[in-house]
C-alpha cells in the first residue's frame, strides 16, 4: 500500500461483521482463562494485554499503524513527545553514559539533556549541525551510546543531513534517533536515510487539531544491538526472569525493551480514548500534510518579499541554505511551519503579533489552525542567550505554524499587521 492507504487501513483490520472504525478499548484490565496464562504474560513467553499501563488493543493498533508509517518494526506510544524522548534515551542510557546532539533542536529537548538528565548523570555534548564530520567526531566518548537530531529544526527550521550523521553514528557504533514530529513520515521517513529510531510528538500535525497531547517511538529494528555497548539488551534482565532481549525478541528487541522496562515503570501510556482521537488525525494526514506545505510556501514567499522582514527561515525559498537537503529529504514539502525575524527589536515582533486578527497567539505548532509564537520568551525562554543564538533563535524570531484557512485570508492578516510596525 502506497502511505496515503497506510494511513487509513494499517493497524486495525475489521474482519466480519466488525465495525469499521477503531474501537476504544475503555478497559485497564483483560480477562485470562486460567493462572497460567497470566504468568507467561509477566515472563514475557507470551504475547497479549496484561494492563493498560504498557498495553491497550486501541492503542496498539495506532502504534502498528505509525510503525507501518515509517518503516518500521514497531511502535510504542506514550503521553506526549518529551515522554517519547525521555523513554527513547533512558531504553540505551544510564547513569555515566553519554549524548551527541546537535544544538538546533526543539528548547524542551535541550533542557531535557542539559539539565534533568545530567541529574540522573548523563551527560550532553550539543555540536554544530553544519560542521564537519571530523569536527563532529571530536565531541565522541567511549561512554557515548547515542545520537540526536530533528529533521526539521524547531522553531529554526534548519534542515538535519540524516544520512551524514547516520554515518557518524554507526562509525561509532551507536544509533541514530530522530525527531521526526514537523515533517511526519509523510514528507521525510529518516528510517530510509539510516535511522535507527524515530520519535514524534503526535500532538502536532499527526493529531493536527489541538485536542490532545501525545508521543511515540518507532523502532527500525536495524540496529545491532549485540556489538558489545549495549549490555542491557545481551545480558539477563533479572526484573523478568533472567531473560536476554536480543536472544528473545528478534529485531523489535530496542521497542521491547522499553515497553515492558520502562514504560512498565514510568507508566507513561496513553489511554485509549487518545489513541483513537489520533488514529482519526492519522487518517487525513496526507490531505492536511500538503494544504500546510502549499499554504506555508506561499506565506514564505510574501514574507521574503516584504521590506519590513529582515529574514524569513523556510527550506524552499531559493536563498535559504538548506534548499538542497531539503529538496533530498523533503521533496514534497517542509511542513506548514516557518520562523522570521521583524526589523527592529523584540517590542518591534510583540507588535506585530498583537495586531493579528485571525491568526492566533497559541502555545501550540502544526495544528488546521494558523498561530504564532515568540520563542525567545515562551518554549525557549529557558535557555541562555548563546543557547538562543546555537538554537538559531534571534530576540525578533517569529515563528508561524501556517494553517488550512484560505491562503488569501491568513496573507491578508499578516499584511496588515505588519502595517502596524
Amino acid at each position: 500500500m502506497k502511505i496515503e492507504t497506510k494511513c487509513l487501513h494499517e493497524g486495525y483490520k475489521p474482519q466480519n461483521g466488525d465495525p469499521v472504525a477503531l474501537p476504544i478499548y475503555q478497559s485497564i484490565t483483560y480477562r485470562y482463562d486460567n493462572a497460567d496464562e497470566i504468568g507467561k504474560l509477566f515472563d514475557l513467553t507470551s504475547s497479549g494485554h496484561m494492563y493498560s499501563r504498557i498495553s491497550n488493543p486501541t492503542v496498539a493498533a495506532v502504534e502498528e499503524k505509525i510503525a507501518a508509517l515509517e518503516g518500521g518494526v514497531a511502535a510504542l506510544c506514550t503521553t506526549s513527545g518529551q515522554a517519547a524522548a525521555l523513554i527513547s534515551i533512558l531504553n540505551i542510557l544510564s547513569a555515566g553514559d553519554h549524548i551527541v546532539s546537535v544544538s538546533t533542536i526543539y528548547g524542551g529537548t535541550i533542557n531535557l539533556f542539559a539539565v534533568t538528565l545530567k541529574k540522573f548523570g548523563i551527560e550532553c555534548t550539543f555540536v554544530d549541525a553544519e560542521a564537519s564530520e571530523e569536527e563532529i567526531q571530536k565531541a565522541f566518548k567511549e561512554n557515548t551510546k547515542v545520537v540526536f537530531g530533528e529533521t526539521i529544526a524547531n522553531p529554526a527550521i534548519a534542515i538535519f543531513d540524516i544520512e551524514k550523521f547516520a554515518n557518524i553514528a554507526h562509525k561509532n557504533n551507536v544509533p541514530l534517533i530522530i525527531d521526526n514530529t514537523f515533517a511526519t513520515p509523510i514528507l521525510c521517513r529518516p528510517i530510509e536515510f539510516g535511522a535507527d529510531i524515530v520519535i514524534h510528538s503526535t500532538s502536532k500535525y499527526m493529531d493536527g487539531h489541538a485536542v490532545q497531547i501525545g508521543g511515540v517511538i518507532v523502532d527500525s529494528g536495524k540496529f545491532d544491538w549485540t556489538n558489545g555497548k549495549f549490555p542491557e539488551f545481551t545480558e539477563p534482565d533479572a526484573s523478568y526472569h533472567g531473560i536476554v532481549y536480543t536472544e528473545k525478541f528478534g529485531n523489535a528487541v530496542y521497542i521491547t525493551k522499553a515497553r515492558v522496562q520502562l514504560m512498565r515503570d514510568i507508566g507513561a501510556y496513553p489511554s485509549a480514548n487518545a489513541a483513537f482521537l489520533l488514529n482519526l488525525g492519522l487518517e487525513s494526514l496526507p490531505v492536511r500534510i500538503e494544504k500546510h506545505c502549499r499554504n506555508a510556501e506561499a506565506v514564505a514567499e510574501f514574507l521574503n518579499s516584504n521590506g519590513k522582514v529582515e529574514f524569513v527561515n523556510y527550506p524552499t525559498i531559493k536563498c535559504n541554505k538548506y534548499n538542497d537537503l531539503a529538496k533530498k529529504y523533503l521533496p514534497n514539502g517542509c511542513s506548514g511551519v516557518i520562523s522570521f525575524s521583524i526589523k527592529g527589536d523584540r517590542d518591534d515582533a510583540i507588535r506585530f503579533m498583537n495586531s493579528l486578527k485571525l491568526i492566533e497567539n497559541v502555545v501550540h505548532v502544526a495544528d488546521i489552525r494558523t498561530s504564532v509564537l515568540h520563542p525567545a520568551s515562551s518554549t525557549h525562554r529557558q535557555l541562555t542567550d548563546e543557547q538562543l543564538v546555537a538554537a538559531g533563535i534571534t530576540p525578533g524570531l517569529i515563528r508561524i505554524s501556517v494553517g488550512l484557512e484560505n491562503i488569501d485570508d491568513i496573507i491578508e492578516d499578516i499584511k496588515q499587521a505588519l502595517e502596524q510596525v
